[in-house]
């Protein structure tokens, strides 16, 4: 079968084995999947990353233990857990030490005509949400765990940093809460679409200094995470929702004064997202800049590099 790969630095098509379906878990013919930063990192280098990537992903289930999940579309969870350690028996096999991770972490991701993931990782995706936006269910996730982390009440003013597909993700997940949201960013068409969703939007030319109680880091760059702290008022909180590649500078100093508080925030819980999605409340067609299908890949990724773009999705093969 075809599949993406990446490694070097470049991405190709190649033909690669057809997956061999372990017990419990399922096989799944690719109907969409969305390029995101992560996977823009992982050409780039992070984790020292070859083979076939993609996380984000709507499906078909063709093969299954359990004969239910059978033609359904689905998304999964991308954190594939041990199920027996001390964090998985805490639930929180995100951070099982033994995990694979679709796309990243040795399991081949989901950018291929098949790919394989335990039947207990699916998500069915209710019949009214079209699977353009059902893409979307893993980084709106990852946005919602925001909420899950930190207590923002209804109204607090929020900054987020950033203008990219998660921070916008993010601006919009956020409002949904009833938080006060402004987005900062660079490009104008970008924060067309925080403010559509009822955010403020800014364009950054001199960012405030310690003025919001809750900062979200967005930008993907290590120059972004240092505005984002200069942004946190004192015992104020600073998310980070960034993966960037390499060492990040940060004055520690000031943080340490300041008493700031520091979340690393990652995945998160398909639900919420999933409710949102059903619920149509998150503007999506908007943040769809491009789409191939899987053959054109290597087009897709570096459509996905262009600057001003946001998402770039990949069609599944016919049948």
């Amino acid at each position: 079968m075809i599949a993406a790969w990446i490694e070097d630095g470049s991405a190709s098509l190649r033909r690669v084995s057809r997956p061999r379906r372990k017990p419990g878990h399922a096989l799944i013919r690719l109907l969409c999947g969305g390029i995101c930063n992560t996977d823009i990192e992982l050409l780039r280098g992070y984790y020292g990353f070859h083979g076939v990537p993609g996380h984000e992903f709507v499906g078909e289930v063709v093969e299954a233990d359990d004969s239910r999940w059978l033609g359904k579309r689905v998304v999964g969870e991308i954190n594939l857990a041990c199920g027996v350690c001390g964090w998985c028996r805490r639930g929180l096999g995100r951070h099982c030490p033994r995990r694979t991770v679709l796309g990243i972490v040795k399991h081949r991701g989901a950018f291929a005509e098949l790919l394989t993931l335990p039947e207990a990782n699916l998500r069915e995706v209710p019949k009214e949400v079209a699977t353009d936006h059902a893409v979307f269910t893993e980084p709106i996730a990852a946005a919602c765990e925001i909420l899950e982390q930190v207590r923002i009440p209804r109204g607090a003013p929020v900054a987020v940093l950033g203008d990219g597909k998660l921070g916008l993700l993010v601006a919009q997940v956020l409002t949904c809460h009833g938080a006060a949201v402004t987005v900062y960013g660079r490009h104008r068409e970008k924060l067309r679409i925080a403010a559509r969703a009822g955010a403020d939007t800014r364009i950054v030319n001199k960012l405030p200094r310690a003025a919001y109680e809750y900062v979200v880091d967005a930008t993907g760059s290590a120059e972004g995470l240092m505005s984002a702290a200069a942004m946190t008022r004192p015992r104020g909180t600073l998310i980070l929702k960034s993966t960037v590649h390499g060492t990040v500078a940060l004055d520690a100093a000031r943080v340490i004064v300041d008493e700031i508080t520091l979340v690393g925030s990652r995945c998160g819980p398909f639900e919420p997202a999933l409710k949102l999605l059903r619920g149509g409340r998150i503007l999506l067609d908007e943040m769809i800049s491009a789409e191939y299908p899987l053959r054109d890949a290597p087009s897709a990724f570096g459509r996905a590099q262009e600057r001003g773009a946001l998402k770039v999705l990949l069609r599944g093969e016919t049948r």
